[in-house]
């Protein structure tokens, strides 16, 4: 995320697999019954109608006693229209206050209004069903959003619905994500879901007319609370089945099929930052900023000292200078204060003594990355034209670039392993002064790509055998190809913004299932802006991630699905280049904005997404706060996401 092209569609993933929505709020402080919760908790449906074709792509519904499903299900869940009785909906219609589009009332304060609309919207059954389902979640009636969920994998498993993007958002994989993560989340509720399971063949695209559609609903059952979470796997009683690496960094699979990533032989789960702290004013649109290398070279106070790492301070008083009791003690330090032990590097490196001292003094692993030709990095292909996998020129010019750099870092202790790439499957050529394109191709060149990588990764290992290699894709738009071309490649990465719950079920099972290959979250975090409440933005940035860590924490090996690596929090500190280029957007102002280059004009954000307001703000992605900009690159401004990593992290 650190290039110009990165701000129109680095979170395009989010819209893929994840629904416009934002964090699901832990301050409802009294939640009132509902006016009609249905006469059962969990619905036995098999009570109302028959299940036909379960577990294969005939799979159906056929309701059977409509009438005592709707008593059973209660307002809001198909097929019970009670919803129009409840006397809450009757005042909020009367009085005006769902005057408006369904999707006006995603983001609104007041979710049972929201509930309200969506249960009585003109939608794709899926989709309305799914809505109210988030709605009755974040207005904290949780059982009754369960219920909901569930409806969905029975009633409407083949939903599609359709992203800012245009891309498909499959209904009953969105749901079954946020079904188990409430099942999770709220153990002392007692209730399970076993057996279901979605597959939506060839869905790892943007075509619908291909998909296949396998169902397997399931069943909600009624657990002890000890038994809805199972306990954690003892790995030391399990074999180790593979051997990925070296002696100092190697991964290894145990006989039930979890991945773990190892350093000196001890566990080592990944607490990475994505990490750019260049100094406000400055951007690569216009030349004076490579984002990727200023930050290790830079020393503005001339001291001597490498500016962010050594001499970053924190503005305690938030009165934007460095007063006496306010030492500078470096971002290093910092980092190393709430945990971190990995630094993502995009693209290379230009300062040796820095990783090292990094590494020395503050314990700091390193993913050594190549851009691979995305933003025409290395492969000596123009912006607009972008890099080409089909043309050996451009092919033997990354090669080239990423031998160099394996070669002169491949025996240094601080390489956790190499990293190819930086979601260039959304890659796509642009045309200048309209639309700036991301520099490479490889979104109309999947084959060419994903074959390509797998050439690099071949490469990478005659040299060095003792680092895995990873590559960093968008979401998980392609891994099919990605399963079928890059065998030589030992990790699954993924640059996902799926919202506050995390990634989900269907993230962990699907690169199981698709690679039987470790995978790691290669970039998540959440803008801090909120307009006119800057404190609630930073609560509900921490609480977005505190639920991505979570779930990473949760499917690392001995629970969960026993593939997550670690992941990479993005990111350190504001960076103020990012809403959009100038002169139209200013560098050296933070921007909550950001620019339509097809309308040439100002919008809310830099795009829809799943965050606190609906819309990315990238200019406040950061832990930290850079303040009022005026002792930039030196001024630090902790984040609630910082205090919840420093809890957390450290533990």
């Amino acid at each position: 995320m650190c290039y110009r092209a990165v701000l129109l569609c680095a979170f395009f993933a989010a819209f893929l697999t994840a629904p416009i929505k934002p964090a699901f709020s832990d301050d409802v402080k009294q939640v009132k019954p509902l006016f009609d919760p249905g006469t059962e908790e969990i619905v036995d449906y098999a009570k109302y109608g028959e299940f036909k074709g379960i577990g294969t792509e005939n799979y159906k519904y056929e309701i059977k006693d409509r009438k005592g499903l709707t008593a059973a299900v209660g307002e809001g869940i198909y097929p019970s229209t009670s919803v129009t009785k409840d006397p809450g909906y009757r005042e909020a219609q009367g009085s005006g206050k769902l005057v408006g589009k369904q999707w006006e009332f995603v983001n609104n304060p007041d979710q049972m209004l929201a509930f309200y609309k969506w249960a009585t919207a003109s939608e794709e059954a899926g989709v309305k069903q799914y809505y109210t389902a988030v709605a009755l979640a974040k207005s904290g009636q949780t059982l009754h959003a369960i219920k909901a969920y569930y409806a969905i994998l029975v009633n409407f498993p083949k939903s599609v619905g359709w992203t800012f993007w245009h891309t498909p958002l499959y209904t009953a994989k969105m749901a079954l994500n946020d079904l188990e993560y409430l099942i999770r989340t709220h153990p002392e509720l007692g209730i399970k879901l076993a057996g279901a399971k979605i597959i939506i063949e060839n869905s790892f695209d943007s075509d619908i007319s291909n998909d296949k559609f396998i169902i397997n609903p399931g069943k909600l059952i009624k657990v002890k609370p000890g038994e809805v979470i199972p306990p954690k796997i003892d790995l030391s009683k399990l074999k180790i089945i593979k051997t990925v690496g070296g002696t100092h960094v190697k991964l290894v699979k145990y006989g039930n099929g979890h991945w773990q990533l190892l350093v000196d032989d001890k566990p080592f789960p990944m607490k990475a930052m994505a990490y750019c702290p260049n100094k406000v004013g400055l951007s690569p649109d216009n030349g004076t900023l490579n984002v990727q290398t200023d930050w290790m070279t830079a020393d503005y106070n001339k001291n001597g000292k490498i500016d962010g790492p050594y001499d970053a301070y924190i503005d305690k008083n938030k009165n934007n200078r460095q007063d006496p009791d306010e030492p500078s003690v470096g971002d290093f330090q910092l980092m190393k204060d709430i945990g971190v032990n990995t630094i993502r590097l995009y693209h290379h490196s230009t300062n040796r003594a820095l990783l090292r001292d990094g590494y020395e003094k503050y314990g700091f692993m390193y993913l050594m990355g190549d851009f691979l030709g995305m933003y025409a990095a290395g492969s000596g292909a123009d912006w607009y034209s972008g890099t080409d996998y089909t043309n050996e020129e451009h092919k033997k010019k990354m090669m080239e670039s990423v031998r160099e750099v394996v070669t002169e870092y491949k025996d240094e202790p601080y390489i956790l392993m190499w990293m190819l790439g930086n979601e260039n499957n959304y890659g796509y050529a642009g045309t200048p002064n309209v639309e700036p394109g991301m520099g490479c191709r490889a979104k109309i060149q999947p084959d060419a790509y994903y074959a390509f990588v797998n050439e690099v990764a071949k490469m990478i290992k005659s040299i060095d055998p003792n680092h895995p290699v990873a590559i960093c894709n968008g979401e998980t738009v392609y891994i099919d190809y990605f399963a079928k071309y890059c065998t030589d490649v030992d990790i699954f990465g993924a640059n996902s913004y799926r919202g506050p719950n995390g990634f989900g079920r269907t993230y962990w099972e699907d690169v199981k299932d698709m690679t039987d290959r470790p995978t790691m979250i290669t970039e998540y975090g959440c803008p801090s802006y909120l307009k006119d409440n800057e404190a609630k933005g930073e609560e509900l940035q921490a609480q977005y991630h505190k639920g991505n860590w979570e779930d990473i924490a949760y499917n690392m090996a001995g629970s969960g699905f026993g593939n997550a690596l670690g992941g990479v929090s993005f990111e350190w500190v504001d960076e103020w280049w990012k809403a959009g280029p100038p002169p139209q957007l200013d560098p050296a102002k933070q921007e909550w904005e950001g620019w339509d280059y097809k309308t040439n004009a100002r919008i809310p954000g830099n795009f829809r997404g799943p965050f606190p307001d609906g819309w990315l703000h990238e200019e406040y992605l950061g832990a930290m706060s850079q303040g009022s900009g005026v002792d930039s690159p030196f001024l630090r401004q902790p984040k609630k996401s910082y205090f919840w990593y420093k809890e957390n992290w450290t533990k």
